[in-house]
């Protein structure tokens, strides 16, 4: 049902910027582009310590004792589990108690679970770290912080900063991640990003100050959370994440043992990858800009699912991998920007952070679901596998988007509406 199903809000708003049109041309604020930069640097600082991981720790947890592929799976995309968990009720106390102090408890956790992974020497005890890693769950509140900072004309610019940060975050960490884990160790990954942890918390500081959250009116109805509209954005970041996190279980297995280059190379087809895919990244963001349009999430999905494919049957050389890599991370992209773009004006503002919670928790149970997925399709030896499952399953989210019945203009057809 979630997929056929569009925010009232959401089509009011379109049709609100239709008849004033310089509202896209809305200047953020001073205090707004501060308040942006200073939360996507948080968030770029706290997931670099997440996405370094990525590209290296496949196969140093296949090194661990007691590893077995559903378990490096696990290993991989366990933080996700707990994260799934948390963020809700972590983004429903925000709402209550405020952000800032919600951040601060979930960044002392993140690095607690960094430096146990840091020192366990068995696959049990880095998963355990992993999950209190993701204990840490933050990322809602963060969204919704951003939100109480800006103002809706600007928010889909906001967020797609927002997620820009977190793209060269991701960039960064594909570089970097691998160099420091070949000159010293990958648990070197884990302390920096307990590291990080700190730096992270000594940023709020920064923050301009005066942010109010909205205010609450009464009781909230938290069931609010869960409107139809909202649940579908929230499936939409599970299948998104889903297929990620089981890529990446995959994709050091396909650099090392198909394409037999060590781990210290890898980041240069990941680097290229990236930047040809802001070719198709750039233009979505900017069509996507009146927000609601239909047919921006269709062409990004066919991107995730074309670039799947051509991992799976396409050949394995370099250049194959860089072009299908540049067209999963082309779609990949414009999601993580324009997800939470759009829920950011579907929810109301005294339930945003409960909102935001249930949209990362899909999100981070995503992650999780990807490690299970990549290490059951990975046990049979063959990364191919895993990338065409991800295909299978894009395909499938193709098919329940495209019969959702919504217009490309953002429109509803007869008879489907969207309760409060």
């Amino acid at each position: 049902m979630i997929f056929f199903e569009i925010s009232t809000l959401e089509k009011q708003q379109e049709e609100r910027m239709s008849d004033n049109p310089n509202q896209l041309l809305a200047k953020m604020l001073p205090e707004e582009k501060r308040a942006v930069g200073v939360v996507a640097l948080i968030a770029m600082i706290r997931m670099f310590g997440l996405f370094a991981l990525l590209p290296v720790l496949s196969v140093y947890a296949a090194g661990l004792a007691d590893a077995t592929p559903m378990l490096i799976g696990i290993a991989v995309g366990g933080y996700g589990l707990t994260q799934a968990i948390l963020q809700i009720p972590l983004g429903t106390l925000s709402d209550r108690f405020g952000r800032i102090p919600v951040i601060l408890g979930g960044l002392a956790i993140f690095a607690a679970g960094s430096i146990l992974a840091a020192q366990s020497d068995s696959i049990y005890g880095v998963i355990t770290g992993r999950l209190l890693q993701g204990a840490g769950a933050v990322s809602a509140t963060l969204t919704a912080l951003l939100a109480d900072a800006t103002r809706e004309e600007v928010r889909t610019r906001t967020m797609a900063v927002f997620g820009i940060g977190i793209g060269l975050s991701f960039l960064i960490a594909l570089v970097v991640g691998p160099l420091i884990a070949a000159a010293t160790s990958v648990r070197s990954l884990f302390w920096l990003a307990a590291a990080l942890a700190g730096v992270a918390a000594l940023l709020l500081v920064a923050l301009p100050r005066g942010i109010q959250q909205p205010e609450r009116r009464g009781v909230t109805r938290f069931s609010a959370a869960f409107r139809p509209d909202l649940l579908r954005l929230d499936a939409y970041v599970f299948v998104l994440h889903t297929l990620l996190t089981a890529s990446f279980v995959a994709l050091p297995f396909l650099m090392q043992n198909e394409l037999q280059m060590v781990m210290t190379s890898h980041w240069k087809i990941y680097v290229a990858a990236l930047l040809v895919s802001l070719v198709g990244t750039i233009p979505l963001i900017v069509a996507d800009e009146r927000r609601g349009k239909r047919w921006t999430l269709t062409v990004a999905i066919l991107l995730l699912v074309a670039g799947e494919l051509l991992l799976a049957l396409g050949g394995y050389t370099p250049t194959m991998v860089l072009i299908a890599l540049a067209i999963f991370f082309a779609g990949f992209n414009f999601l993580e920007a324009g997800l939470p773009a759009r829920l950011s004006i579907a929810a109301a503002g005294e339930i945003r952070g409960a909102s935001f919670g249930v949209f990362s928790s899909s999100q981070f149970l995503g992650a999780f679901a990807g490690g299970l997925l990549g290490g059951r399709f990975l046990s049979g030896g063959d990364p191919g596998t895993v990338f065409l499952a991800c295909a299978l399953l894009g395909g499938l989210w193709l098919l329940l988007h495209q019969s959702s019945g919504i217009r490309d203009n953002g429109g509803e057809n007869a008879g489907n509406r969207t309760g409060n």
